[in-house]
């Protein structure tokens, strides 16, 4: 009966981690496609590229949708099982603790196991290979040739060009030029022009023929008209600045060899991830446990309240490791022991409440 048993709880609690991991990951990537769209959309990525950055950062991110997955998982398969009275039933034909603990463990070892090596070896990868394609695709885009009819977005949106055409010697034709330098917008209209990029290709210059510019303050009384035979408008292209996530990308064996305070930080919270599958697993089971007409949703919210909590002491633990105020040796292990602790209390407290009890009606 063991053997069954097991292999049906095991069987529910599966198919409600893969449920709710899964309705988990769609909102993680409609979310994350309005993040990459707009950003393809300001910088002008490549089409083909959009979908790979949204694969590549659902990557990234697995690694806390897995933890929080298991453990809402656990606690509604449970909850369900006690809601339909099949736990009352099950534990009165004699079913010990054992069998409910041994499959979601085994559960819990193959989660831990492979988001060990999500956490250690794919994330980082996956990381620098979108900030590798995002830098490619962002000078693609930023160093293209102008395409007539149009508007180009350089600098963040502080500069837009717009040509109207293309003549036949390869000048664009009828060019519009906006660019702003803080409060000052100045607008540049010119019937032809050139577009050529420096060799370091980090600057747009624009060489416009025969037009006019108009400079002033939005809404401000002055403003200044200058017709020009030849302007030249050079567009700076921002370097791309990405010093935390490029952290992230760094692989587990530098991390693990590193002295300084981030990379060591780093490193724990790589290791922190995997431990969390664990302590949560096994803290589910009890967490899951329903009083008689509780809801089968009942235990829900206190499985976030313990997940944000634990995410968030683990995150602190990180930033005082970065910053020294935590020695290393230390790590994020007190996190873990806080957790297993409240999973002790609540899985060993009513048996030592009870016991307690009956010792004390004794006397």
């Amino acid at each position: 009966m063991g053997n069954t048993l097991g292999r049906y709880v095991l069987r529910e609690v599966v198919t409600t981690w893969l449920v709710v991991t899964a309705v988990l990951l769609v909102i993680l990537l409609a979310n994350q496609l309005v993040g990459v769209l707009e950003r393809a959309a300001a910088n002008q990525y490549p089409q083909g590229v959009v979908l790979e950055l949204i694969i590549l950062g659902a990557l990234q991110n697995l690694s806390l949708l897995l933890p929080v997955g298991l453990l809402l998982g656990v606690v509604l398969a449970f909850g369900r099982l006690y809601h339909d009275s099949e736990m009352a039933a099950a534990l009165a034909c004699g079913v010990g603790p054992a069998n409910l603990y041994l499959p979601v463990a085994l559960l819990a070892a193959l989660g831990t196991a492979g988001l060990a090596w999500l956490t250690l070896v794919l994330a980082p990868d996956a990381t620098a290979r979108a900030l590798s394609l995002r830098s490619a695709a962002l000078r693609a885009g930023q160093f293209a040739p102008l395409a007539p009819g149009k508007f180009r977005i350089f600098s963040g949106g502080n500069a837009v060009v717009y040509a109207q055409d293309i003549n036949p010697d390869g000048t664009l034709a009828d060019v519009f030029v906006e660019r702003n330098r803080g409060a000052l917008v100045e607008v540049a209209l010119a019937e032809r022009a050139r577009h050529t990029v420096t060799a370091d290709g980090m600057t747009h210059i624009l060489t416009l023929f025969d037009g006019e510019r108009f400079e002033g303050v939005p809404g401000g009384p002055e403003f200044r008209i200058v017709r020009f035979a030849e302007h030249v408008v050079p567009v700076q292209v921002p370097e791309i600045n990405d010093v935390i996530r490029d952290l992230e990308a760094r692989p587990t064996a530098s991390l693990q060899r590193s002295t300084d305070r981030a990379e060591r930080a780093e490193f724990q919270w790589r290791i922190a991830m995997p431990i969390m599958c664990l302590v949560l697993a096994l803290l589910a089971v009890p967490l899951s446990r329903l009083k008689p007409r509780q809801g089968r949703y009942a235990r829900v919210w206190i499985a976030v309240v313990i997940f944000f909590v634990y995410y968030n002491l683990a995150a602190t633990g990180r930033t005082w490791i970065a910053r020294g105020s935590v020695p290393e040796v230390v790590g994020l292990w007190w996190t873990h022991a806080v957790v297993a602790l409240l999973a002790l209390t609540v899985i060993l407290g009513p048996g030592v409440a009870n016991r307690l009890r009956y010792r004390l009606r004794g006397l």
